[in-house]
């Protein structure tokens, strides 16, 4: 009979998830995890796999538990300032999408299962927007301009936060934000 884990798999994955938003996949070493996890080496292999292994199941947990409550919010708001409001909001009790735009830029391109993983996020970014953008505006309802601005919301939405982690203060992103969403609750769509 093996040694119970000295170790909690989930703390260790939510751990997992700053370390790989800050510094990226090609950027962390497995000694950074070791380090920033407090799990040893030879348990994240056995729990883990791989490194690869590790950060898939951060990504998928960074997904489920922190992304996809603030798109389910955003789709909630009715009214696409809130929304906008809500989706760039920096405060810890709102977690961003850091790991998410870094997965998209990084690892999708060369890892199908992450590519996957970062394109259905962004569809359903895409549907809660547009089922904002029909609250306020009913009679657009089907049409190929809403799938088109929720497109370019989500892209705006990614852009700003890629901003913020560059450096844009918070005041910023958020006037930025607040300028789009005044301009598409003026305008018919």
């Amino acid at each position: 009979m093996g040694r119970p884990r000295g170790f909690d798999e989930d703390q260790a994955v939510q751990a997992a998830i700053g370390v790989f938003a800050e510094q990226g996949y090609d950027g962390t070493s497995i000694d950074d995890l070791v380090a920033s996890l407090g799990v040893h080496r030879n348990s994240l292999y056995k729990t883990f796999g791989s490194k690869s292994g590790l950060y898939t199941r951060a990504l998928r947990w960074h997904v489920e538990h922190q992304v996809r409550p603030l798109v389910a919010a955003v789709a909630a708001t009715g009214d696409i300032a809130e929304a906008m409001r809500r989706v760039l909001a920096t405060d810890a009790a709102t977690p961003g999408f850091d790991l998410l735009l870094r997965a998209a830029v990084e690892r999708a391109p060369v890892d199908s299962e992450v590519a996957e993983v970062v394109a259905e996020c962004l569809r359903e970014m895409d549907e809660a927007l547009g089922r904002v953008l029909i609250a306020e505006h009913p009679g657009a309802d089907g049409t190929a301009r809403v799938t088109a601005l929720t497109t370019a919301l989500t892209a705006t939405v990614l852009g700003l936060r890629l901003r913020a982690r560059a450096g844009a203060s918070d005041t910023q992103t958020t006037d930025a934000g607040r300028a789009m969403a005044g301009q598409l609750s003026r305008h018919e769509i």
